[in-house]
């Protein structure tokens, strides 16, 4: 595989001055990993120092993790016109003419990584690829391993996973070292894209280098199996996870769960929140919810409620999602007033119903044959 054989040219370790290997550290995660010396736009030599990585670095951003501890980077008012820009243009001849206006400094170097994640939480994957393409193709910044992420991420969500390899190999090329995330993130576009050899190629090269695949790899293996329509090799993926003594996460165990309630397989759902509960990892409310979304698929409204209140007694405050999923439950059980408790429940505590909502009533009124009820009651729904 072409794309094995790039990695072990440049390989995604250092040798420092002692002969010692060594990975990459926080400098890899958040900014360019050299001083480099640029020509300005008009011949002037601008000599950029990304010492800290532009100002994310200092603000608690991770890449994968988003914004720790609810931080998140201030927009200049230049950075706030790239972002209106980026959501509404889409040719890319114009957007690389805007970009090209921007000077060569470092706060445009901020400015670009910001509006780049701002935009990559609004999940707009074509402007960040067009971002990304800029600054390789037409700036005179140094591109760093959070811009390559960023790229191989909006390829592979765009599901344009030869993109996203031909980027991992430039990142390669340019000495450039890979993190985790760039590992995960290649993985979750091959998965997706249902190429399972890839994929595990490129679990196979992290080993062969001594990178031991830690909770976030796994996780975005699992889930582009998942999404990739491969629940069982996904499953498969996990047990090989727990031999190899990775401790699974909350993501991880919350990915299973709702694997195996999709499958009507509650039990194995349930066997699995205990499990996790005993590795003392915390269930957060996506974990409650898919616990709720398995007992409702099977119309076992008693469990669903169980876990509900589990939930309550542990501080977490139900969301549209969950008070959904217990409505679900009481549904398929053929208890439409029991849904209609919940409905009033939502509203009473303040959460606003959705669509989904709604479409749940409309079911559970139908399953039980009572329409007049449901015509009925269709406005004290709305109110």
């Amino acid at each position: 595989m072409a794309m094995a054989v790039a990695v072990g040219v440049a390989g995604p370790l250092r040798i420092s001055s002692k002969g010692t290997a060594f990975t990459s550290t926080s400098a890899a995660n958040f900014g360019p990993l050299t001083t480099r010396s640029s020509p300005g736009r008009r011949g002037v030599l601008i000599r950029f120092g990304f010492d800290a990585g532009g100002t994310l670095r200092g603000q608690g951003w991770k890449y994968g993790s988003g914004f720790v501890d609810g931080v998140f980077p201030v927009l200049s008012p230049i950075a706030q016109q790239m972002v209106q820009f980026m959501k509404e243009e889409r040719d890319a001849d114009s957007v690389f003419a805007f970009l090209d206006q921007l000077p060569a400094t470092h706060t445009s170097w901020d400015d670009i990584i910001n509006v780049a994640v701002h935009l990559r939480l609004s999940k707009l994957w074509d402007p960040i690829a067009l971002i990304g393409e800029w600054v390789l193709s037409r700036s005179s910044f140094q591109p760093d391993v959070i811009c390559y992420n960023l790229l191989i991420e909006a390829y592979g969500q765009k599901l344009q996973h030869r993109k996203a390899e031909t980027k991992y190999l430039e990142l390669i090329e340019a000495r450039c070292v890979p993190t985790e995330h760039t590992y995960a993130l290649l993985l979750k576009a091959y998965s997706a894209a249902g190429l399972l050899e890839k994929a595990g190629a490129v679990f196979a090269e992290m080993q062969r280098y001594g990178l031991v695949p830690s909770a976030i790899v796994y996780n975005a293996y699992i889930d582009g199996l998942m999404k990739g329509g491969k629940p069982q090799k996904a499953v498969e993926i996990f047990d090989r996870m727990k031999r190899d003594r990775c401790q699974p996460s909350t993501e991880t165990y919350t990915m299973m769960i709702n694997l195996h309630g999709k499958t009507s397989k509650s039990y194995v759902a349930l066997k699995l929140f205990n499990e996790m509960k005993s590795q003392r990892c915390k269930p957060n409310i996506c974990t409650y919810t898919a616990l709720i979304n398995a007992f409702a698929r099977e119309g076992l409204c008693e469990k669903a409620e169980e876990i509900f209140e589990q939930m309550q007694e542990a501080g977490l405050e139900p969301d549209v999602y969950t008070y959904n999923a217990l409505m679900e439950a009481y549904s398929r059980a053929g208890f439409p007033y029991g849904a209609a408790e919940i409905f009033s429940l939502m509203q009473h505590m303040g959460c606003e119903p959705d669509r989904a909502s709604f479409n749940i009533m409309v079911d559970a009124y139908g399953r039980s044959g009572l329409h007049e009820v449901l015509f009925k009651e269709a406005t004290s729904f709305l109110h």
